[in-house]
């Protein structure tokens, strides 16, 4: 593989940043249907994997997100092979929030025949405790089922009540557009893709396209497997088992560049006074795309939550992106 050069440096009109505000609370409308998308929440992937220990852990990480009133939480029925959902659905049956979350769970992509599709929202919903969700996601397209197919079966779903709205996970633009042409009632309004700071040139393609249709991006690895809370930064690099789950991130080739570009993030987080999550975060929601956070322990939810809390200026979010784009010095 051949290494990938360093981007040039260029010259940026540096502006002072002013004191960082309390975050915007608002969301994005959802499409067509009159409903708010949470600005923000969190991602139970990590829920019912790994060992007895880990999941003690996400555990208390869920209690805690509840706890805090996170608005949103995303599920799947991959994940933990269904002990995600039916730990969510359990709690929110034993802590039940003043303000009932917006719930979201995906179905797999080796399940996306009708027949397949309808018993795979049975099985979430039974898990989930809940007669429906606010949005049912295809979790990633699979090349040997018809995408008509899928979203017909969707509707369906869609029209008895068993999901408030449709939306998919890892399109591109063109599956987005296949996908919508095979809908004739409901709108798709949502799209969860990988976007961050770091991860971005496919997310902003996907971006622009979604702005244009109504359709909400919510950004899953919001903060770069850690890079963008400053993790990896200074010490060694990432465990196997973390390079695994983001190649592109860690290739070896490419990492002493992306963890230099993430070294002036955090620079530029110190001249801002505001943590270094609050620069990817808020990027995102300034972007309009709703990023889903991933937490394994109650301190990091609290970590997260408290970066949410402030949110940077104009100017310091556009040297964000500056930055991100090759603007290094």
């Amino acid at each position: 593989m051949t290494a990938r050069k360093s981007p040039k440096k260029s010259p940026v009109r540096r502006t002072r940043p002013t004191a960082p505000t309390a975050a915007p609370v608002t969301g994005f409308p959802l499409g067509t249907t009159g409903k708010v998308h949470p600005p923000i929440g969190l991602g139970l992937w990590a829920m019912g994997r790994w060992t007895r220990e880990d999941e003690t852990r996400t555990r208390a990480a869920l209690e805690r997100a509840l706890e805090r009133e996170v608005p949103w939480f995303d599920t799947a029925e991959v994940y933990g092979t269904g002990r995600s959902e039916r730990l969510l659905g359990d709690a929110l049956l034993r802590t039940p929030p003043k303000v009932p979350p917006f719930v979201t769970t995906k179905v797999s992509w080796e399940h996306l025949r009708a027949a397949q599709v309808r018993a795979s929202l049975t099985g979430s919903l039974q898990r989930l405790s809940r007669p429906s969700v606010d949005v049912y996601l295809v979790h990633a397209p699979d090349p040997k089922v018809p995408l008509a197919e899928t979203m017909a079966a969707l509707e369906h779903l869609w029209r008895e009540g068993k999901t408030a709205a449709l939306g998919v996970s890892n399109f591109s633009v063109e599956q987005l557009e296949e996908a919508r042409a095979a809908l004739r009632e409901a709108p798709l309004v949502v799209n969860q893709v990988q976007y961050n700071l770091l991860t971005r040139a496919d997310g902003d393609a996907v971006l622009e396209y979604c702005r244009s249709h109504g359709i909400v991006v919510e950004a899953y690895t919001p903060l770069g497997r850690g890079l963008l809370a400053g993790r990896y930064l200074d010490r060694k690099g990432p465990p196997p088992e973390v390079r695994r789950f983001a190649r592109d991130l860690f290739d070896r080739d490419r990492f002493d560049d992306v963890r230099a570009r993430a070294r002036a993030l955090r620079d530029l987080a110190t001249e801002a006074k505001v943590p270094m999550a609050s620069l990817a975060l808020h990027w995102l929601h300034a972007r309009g795309a709703a990023p889903v956070f991933g937490a394994s322990s109650a301190e990091q939810v609290d970590a997260i939550l408290a970066a949410w809390a402030v949110r940077p200026d104009e100017a310091t979010l556009a040297r964000a992106d500056e930055i991100t784009r090759g603007a290094l010095d």
